[in-house]
């Protein structure tokens, strides 16, 4: 959809046909990092998703090294698995510093995901953040062909940034690229959208709100808020200004990105994805208004902002 569309009718959702696959899934999908990161308890995922979905809610990406997010969203969504789309992502099954990028490792963790996930398979299975050398090398493409071949997956793709996400999208192997793409951060505007949607490939944007790194009046103590932050702080766009409508700016920036089909959003709160949810239903932003934004970053980026893993 084009910017200035609808995203919803009578409150309604929207949903999006991620490129040349059958998913269709809503516009805004949840992320399943936060529930793991800052140790949720499974009453409260439970509550967070069973309270999304009912929101309109059909999209889940987590990954293997999100602590126990899969194992809390496997609980969570129990009886009510056919009612949405799952993606995972591997590469990191011994932690997010400890990548392994061989076959047999791959898909002893994808395994492992489909057990913790409490499914059969996964709608998606993503490389997650695999570098350049090694996506060039070929055997994590091939193991996750191989997990599509075994109906572990139905369609695979690559989770990524830069030279490495252009490479995915250039070789043709991956149904979908999940990307960043935000107020703070649209090096894949110019570099992989383009093409992805020249290749028909479904587009996830993650960070879509760019950690709501503004909010911070001071440069925070986390490195990874801080990037943002400092992007931001020389930008200066003039919605971030206003509290109420800054989130909703920001959100519908992302999805009016040509190519972008659903953007991926984390919470540990209950109430917060409905709340964003609802942000939605003033539709993605004009052309003028979309153009604004981007001509703002055009205007002060840096050569050195590139996409944030």
């Amino acid at each position: 959809m084009a910017a200035g569309g609808r995203v919803g009718a009578n409150g309604a959702l929207e949903r999006r046909r991620l490129g040349r696959t059958d998913i269709v899934a809503s516009v805004l999908g949840f992320g399943g990092s936060e529930i793991g990161y800052q140790g949720v308890s499974a009453r409260t995922v439970a509550r967070l998703l069973g309270g999304a979905l009912d929101a309109g809610l059909n999209a889940i990406d987590t990954a293997e090294c999100y602590e126990d997010s899969e194992i809390l969203i496997g609980k969570a969504i129990g009886a009510r698995r056919h009612e949405l789309y799952l993606f995972t992502k591997c590469g990191h099954a011994g932690g997010w510093g400890r990548a392994d990028w061989r076959r047999a490792p791959l898909l002893a963790s994808i395994e492992r995901s489909l057990r913790r996930l409490s499914t059969d398979y996964v709608d998606l299975i993503q490389l997650h953040s695999c570098s350049l050398d090694h996506l060039r090398k070929g055997e994590a493409i091939e193991a996750l062909e191989r997990a599509r071949e075994r109906g572990w997956a139905r369609y695979i793709g690559y989770s990524g940034d830069g030279a490495a996400a252009r490479y995915a999208v250039e070789c043709g192997r991956f149904d979908t690229l999940q990307t960043s793409i935000s107020v703070a951060d649209q090096e894949a505007v110019e570099l992989t959208l383009p093409l992805a949607v020249a290749r028909q490939m479904g587009v996830i944007a993650k960070r879509p709100i760019a950690n709501v790194a503004w909010r911070y009046e001071r440069k925070p103590a986390e490195s990874y808020y801080q990037t943002y932050w400092s992007r931001l702080r020389t930008l200066d766009y003039r919605f971030l200004k206003s509290p109420d409508s800054a989130v909703a700016t920001a959100l519908r920036f992302t999805l009016s990105a040509p190519g972008v089909h659903t953007a991926i959003v984390g919470t540990t709160k209950p109430e917060r994805w409905p709340e964003n949810a609802a942000l939605l239903r003033a539709g993605t932003l004009t052309p003028a208004e979309f153009e604004r934004i981007r001509a703002r970053w055009r205007e002060v980026a840096d050569a050195s902002w590139d996409g944030q893993t």
